[in-house]
This record gives structure tokens, sequence and C-alpha cells, in this order.
């Protein structure tokens, strides 16, 4: 069979209904059969009690009447608690040392069908014909279990006294089996579990159905998104914070993806022009100078300006070349150790020299006391002059750039700040994009915007990062992380 065979898939709504209705089954059968037993226990206890109650009404009947030798066949008969609980026991009038003097047994009283309850057990088989068991007659408790036959009963006696004498007892016998019986309660119970069942598969399904429905319509909007159709419609009404949050994040994402396709396709028009400029000013400027149209110092002009353009032309492959690099790692990073303030003003010394103008004041504020810290210096160089030169451009040429050093627990922050006229709020969110341009800024400066996407991707190289901690139209702040130490899988 083939490992890549793809998996039967089912869908939510199907595949939780099933586990959840299998959960609500086994439940209901543990309740049904702790209900059974708790149902056996109580039905018993209760009959045995009333048949405590039946042998003491018994007992007293017989005191009362001692004095009379005549026998009491109402004993036998007048039983309707007994026949309303659905037993018929063995009823056992003995003396005291346990002979039995009369009993409901066939042998010594013939029973008639009760036609009140005619639901009620037969008549019970002979146990005892002369004597009871000793068991029944030395234990001391009113209530006896004893083991006849095979099978568990319950004796209940009660002593019948004369002149503060015993002189019998009256004994009623019953099975277990026949205590803990019952038939009406049981189809009771399972109607009532029957229908548990049915109201809960109904409320399952449903709520399975509503709890999946959310999530289909999003797999639904992810296909239509993969079609490249990003105009995607999911309801706003979900109570569920988990299925809100889940549905809110996918339309950011839908609404997100369908800014950057058309970042895109502008931004690509934008690198197509950015390439081409260039190129055509370079051929210009040649094509004049080869048909002799400028001579002299002005053909000198010329061709220095076209080694302008292709320095430029040069500076922007190069940057895409570096970026695609980075892309796919296959830069190496060469971590050395640095004394970080040292470095850090000696880059800002390099930088400002390199500025033909000189309208922009840079301050430094270092660390109190030097930290060495391991880096590629080459790329930190680049990120810090990114920046740098990105404040001066937003600065148009003259104002003011701090940047203020900390030291923290595990990392060496640099925070960038200019006085610029700072990044627009609602292009904040994409100028880590590759190849974004803002605005104000696709027009002003010639590039590819790749920057800033090259920079924080060199600072992750070095296992710190670059990030964009507030612009508003008084400046803009940057901040960079710097780990102290540097794992050794970063080479």
């Amino acid at each position: 069979m083939s490992k890549n065979k793809e998996m039967k898939r089912v869908p939510l709504a199907r595949y939780w209904t099933l586990r959840y209705l299998a959960a609500l089954i086994i439940g209901l059968l543990v309740v049904f059969i702790l209900s059974i037993t708790w149902l056996r226990h109580n039905t018993m206890t209760n009959r045995v009690d009333m048949l405590e109650v039946v042998a003491d009404e018994m007992a007293s009947r017989i005191t009362e009447s001692i004095t009379s030798e005549e026998a009491q066949p109402g004993i036998f008969r007048e039983r309707t608690p007994l026949a309303n609980l659905g037993i018929n026991p063995k009823i056992y009038l003995v003396n005291a040392t346990g002979n039995i003097i009369s009993s409901n047994e066939p042998k010594n009283a013939p029973q008639k069908m009760n036609e009140a309850q005619p639901n009620l057990p037969a008549p019970p088989e002979s146990l005892f014909e002369q004597t009871l068991p000793k068991t029944i007659m030395a234990s001391k408790k009113d209530i006896i279990k004893v083991q006849l036959n095979n099978d568990s009963y319950y004796a209940v006696k009660k002593a019948i006294n004369s002149n503060k004498k015993t002189v019998g007892y009256v004994v009623l016998l019953e099975s277990k089996k026949n205590l803990a019986h019952v038939d009406q309660e049981y189809s009771q119970l399972a109607a009532i579990i029957i229908a548990l069942a049915l109201i809960g598969t109904i409320a399952i399904y449903l709520l399975s159905r509503r709890l999946s429905k959310p999530i289909k319509d999003v797999a639904q909007a992810a296909q239509q998104i993969q079609s490249g159709d990003y105009n995607v419609a999911l309801a706003n009404d979900v109570k569920e914070k988990e299925v809100y949050d889940l549905i809110e994040s996918f339309r950011d994402m839908a609404a997100r993806l369908k800014q950057l396709e058309a970042t895109r396709t502008e931004l690509l028009a934008g690198v197509t022009h950015e390439l081409k400029t260039p190129v055509t000013s370079i051929s210009g400027l040649l094509q004049a100078v080869k048909d002799g149209v400028v001579t002299g110092e002005d053909e000198k002009e010329f061709v220095k300006m076209a080694l302008n353009e292709t320095t430029k032309l040069k500076t922007m492959v190069g940057d895409l070349l570096a970026f695609n690099s980075f892309a796919v790692n296959a830069i190496p990073v060469h971590i050395q150790p640095y004394a970080i303030n040292h470095y850090v003003q000696e880059s800002v010394v390099q930088w400002l020299m390199s500025q033909p103008e000189k309208g922009v004041q840079v301050d430094v504020e270092i660390l109190p006391e030097e930290r060495t810290v391991q880096l590629d210096g080459v790329r930190f160089q680049q990120i810090l002059t990114n920046l740098l030169t990105n404040a001066k451009q937003a600065m148009e040429g003259s104002g003011h750039i701090q940047l203020t050093m900390q030291d923290e627990e595990k990392d060496i922050v640099i925070f960038v700040a200019d006085t610029g006229k700072g990044i627009p709020i609602e292009e904040q969110p994409f100028i880590f994009e590759r190849f974004y341009r803002g605005e104000n800024k696709k027009y002003a400066v010639r590039g590819l915007g790749l920057g800033l996407a090259l920079s924080k991707m060199m600072a992750q190289s070095l296992q710190g990062d670059l990030q964009l901690i507030s612009s508003t139209t008084n400046g803009t702040t940057f901040k960079i992380t710097l780990p102290k130490v540097i794992s050794e899988t970063t080479e």
C-alpha cells in the first residue's frame, strides 16, 4: 500500500456527531446500569422494611388475642401492603423453640389466587414442615439473611409476648430475588433512557452542525482565496469567542492578502520602471555621444552621467541579488566579537563622511560600560546605514537623528529615532514587505523598496530583530535587537 495514500476524510459535523453520540450512549448505559442497581437495592430495602412492619403488626394482633386458642387464619390473608408491593412471602407462626404452629405454605394453609391482586406471585412452595432453621431462631436480630437451597433469603422475625414472656414468633420469609424484582420500573427507566438518547442525539447533531458551519465557511473561503478571489464573505453573528477569533483572523488575512496582491502588482510595475529608467538614460546618453550630438566637455559630462546611472543600476541589481541570497539562506554569517559602543560610533562616522550634504545631526547615546557583542559587523553596518539613510530621506536632508543604546538582560538594544515626517499609519503594516515603497517615497527617491526588508532579514540572521516602534508626523523610531550570545548554529 502506498505511504502517500490519502486518508479518508469525513465531514466535521458527522465526525463529532458520531463521537459525541458514542460518548452519550456509553454515559447513558452507565447511568442505566447504576440506576438498575440503585433501583433493585432501594426496592429490596423498602420491601424488607414493609415485611418488618407487617410482621410487627401480626405479632401485635396475636399478642392481643393470646387468650383465645382459636387459630387466626386472617393473619395469612390480610396482607394488602405486601400485595401492593408485588410479593407473596412465606409466613410462619412458631413457638419459642421454632416449631411451626401455622403457616401459609400449601400443606398448612392452602391459598387461593388473590382476585384483588391478580399479578401477585403464586403461593410459595413448601420450605419447612415442622421447624424453622436454628440460624433464624438463634439470631437476636429482627432481620436475618440466610442461605436456603442455594438461594439468598431474608427472614423478618417478630416476637409474640405474653406476661412479659416470649411465647412464639411471627416469621416472614422471602427470597432476595423476589424482593429485588421489578418490572414496571425497568420499562419506565428504559423509556427515560431512550428518550434522553433521542433528545441527546438531536441536540448533538444540531450543536455539531452549528459549530462546524462557520469552520466549513472558512474552509470554503480558503478555497476561494486559493483560486485568486479575495472577496470572501463570512458571518459576523458568531457567539463563540474562538470561532469568532478564527473568522476575524481569516477575514483580516484575506484583506491583507488582497492588499499585498494589489501591492505586488503595483510594485512589480514600479520595479520594472526603476530598472528601466537608468537603462533608458544610459542608452540615450551614449547614443548622443555616439552620434556626435555633444562634444568636448559636454561629451565628458554625458559619459559621467551615464556612469552614474550605471552605478545606480548596479546598486539596485546588487540589492536584488543580496535579497534573494538572504531569502534562501545562501549568504553565510561570519560572527566575530565587537566592542559595540566603539563599533556603533565608527559606523555612524563612516556614514556621515559618505553623505555629500551635512544638514543632518546625529547624536549617539552609548552604553555606560563597553560591552562585547558577537555579530557580523558587515551585516550590522548595512542595517544601521540603511536606517540612517531612510531617516535622512524622511527629513528631506535636514534634521536630527538620535541613536540610543540600552543594555538589557540578554540583548543589546539600539533605538534609531528621527525628526522626519513619519510613515502614514496605513503604510506601517507593509514597510517590511519586499518591493514595498510608500506613496511619498515612491516618487521622491529612486529604489526597489528592499532596504527595510533586507535589513530585517539581516537582523534575524544575527538572531536579533528589526522593528518599527512608532511613527508619527513628528518622527519615526526603529528598534534593533542584538543578542549578547549567538548560538553556534548561526554559522
